[in-house]
């Protein structure tokens, strides 16, 4: 699945849907956000509802650098999510 790289304080931080299928299918879709690997690995989730396109990775890659970055201000921890598996 493809991804985007965003800078937020400093840190990098990958970006991608979660490929997480619910019935607001169409409507929206969870986006998630990596910083690191292996136990140091962070992640964040948030939704997001596409405008225009509805293609998850062209809406994705539609997305400008500032929505995503507001779009991390609203994400919760990956333990609280479901398109995780509430996983930490």
């Amino acid at each position: 699945m493809p991804f985007r790289t965003i800078t937020v304080d400093g840190q990098q931080w990958r970006v991608q849907a979660s490929g997480r299928v619910t019935q607001l299918d169409r409507d929206e879709f969870g986006l998630v956000f990596v910083r690191g690997s292996g136990p140091d690995m962070q992640v964040r989730v948030t939704r997001y509802s596409p405008h225009a396109t509805r293609s998850r990775e062209a809406a994705l890659a539609e997305l400008p650098e500032e929505k995503l970055r507001e779009l991390f201000a609203f994400s919760q921890p990956s333990e609280t999510s479901p398109d995780t598996g509430y996983r930490a």
